[in-house]
């Protein structure tokens, strides 16, 4: 397979590595240290980008990224759904440090709007706020809260402003110490829209995954840090097809032994399915679809939105 199948079509650091590995057959990636664990009903996946080759690798800056992905979401009880909220506290906290002097600027990105792309302006709504009880009436919280602010800066077309300029000048009117950037993302896996949570202290890039690519929210647009809080809720029409033809030749190539039967050799099988390279599947397919800007979301998509957030919003309350 030639490497013009590495562009990536997916905002998940997880499913980028397992594509490199797939695409370059191999084990392991020079630079990209993963590790996995099962902790109850959260499959927890990091990935440490460790240098520039790891970096390249995948298309993802030096950094640490952390996948929770939760089984049957759908049937967790409010217990359950706790209890991930505590997991998500925890790896908010190992981001942002045990300084609880230092203050907080939660950002929600996306519309309102537009259900797969509310995740950031839900979670904002939920967010326990208290920079304006610290600045005019302090007697009223306990010592050593922290300032807590939060905006949702909408998006470029209904605002005519890029979001990275709307949290450039809030940084530098409101001289936070650090930012949590909520967003939604883009899956290749349709088993991934809705039950999995990405972690990262790399910051983010509205509109990636959807090739509608803005300017990023990161250390070095921001001045500093920057910690990502993601949900997958789309995957692209070409990428879902493109899976399923993938599933289909991995099917036939396991029942070659037919084949062999009537007289066609394995080789002559394997050769003609191997013409049809994951890049050049993805372009036929694209091209069919006549546009690469078909977005699927789960009809679920409001439920899912709104326990993620309610979910994402917790964990961000207790790690506070």
């Amino acid at each position: 397979m030639n490497k013009k199948y590495l562009n990536f079509r997916t905002d998940m650091a997880d499913e980028r590595v397992d594509t490199y590995k797939k695409v370059h057959n191999l084990s392991d990636i020079d630079g990209v240290e993963v590790v996995s664990k099962n902790d109850g009903d959260v499959v927890v996946t990091t990935v440490n980008v460790l240098n520039e080759n790891g970096a390249k690798a995948l298309s993802k800056q030096i950094g640490k990224y952390v996948t929770m992905q939760i089984n049957d979401l759908n049937i967790i009880d409010e217990a359950g759904k706790e209890q991930i909220a505590k997991q998500v506290s925890e790896e908010v906290k190992e981001m942002i440090g045990r300084d609880e002097k230092s203050s907080i600027l939660v950002v929600g990105l996306g519309n309102m709007y537009v259900t797969p792309d509310a995740l950031g302006p839900k979670v904002v709504q939920n967010i326990d706020i208290t920079r304006h009880i610290l600045n005019f009436a302090k007697e009223l919280v306990e010592p050593n809260t922290r300032a807590v602010s939060a905006i949702s800066p909408g998006v470029l077309g209904t605002t005519g402003i890029e979001t990275s300029e709307i949290v450039t000048s809030v940084v530098s009117k409101t001289t936070p110490d650090m930012i949590i950037v909520i967003d939604s993302l883009a899956s290749q896996s349709v088993h991934r829209v809705g039950n999995t949570i990405q972690l990262s202290n790399t910051g983010i890039t509205p509109g990636a995954g959807v090739r509608n690519k803005r300017e990023g929210i990161n250390k070095e647009t921001m001045g500093i840090p920057v910690i990502s809080i993601g949900v997958p809720t789309v995957v692209d029409m070409a990428t879902i097809t493109n899976s399923a033809i993938d599933k289909m030749i991995e099917n036939a190539k396991s029942e070659f032994d037919e084949f062999n039967s009537s007289g066609i050799s394995s080789n002559t099988m394997l050769k003609a399915l191997e013409t049809f390279e994951d890049d050049t599947r993805y372009d036929m397919i694209a091209n069919v679809l006549d546009t690469e800007n078909y977005i699927v979301t789960p009809k679920e998509v409001d439920e899912l939105i709104d326990t993620m957030s309610d979910i994402i919003s917790s964990g961000i309350n207790l790690a506070m």
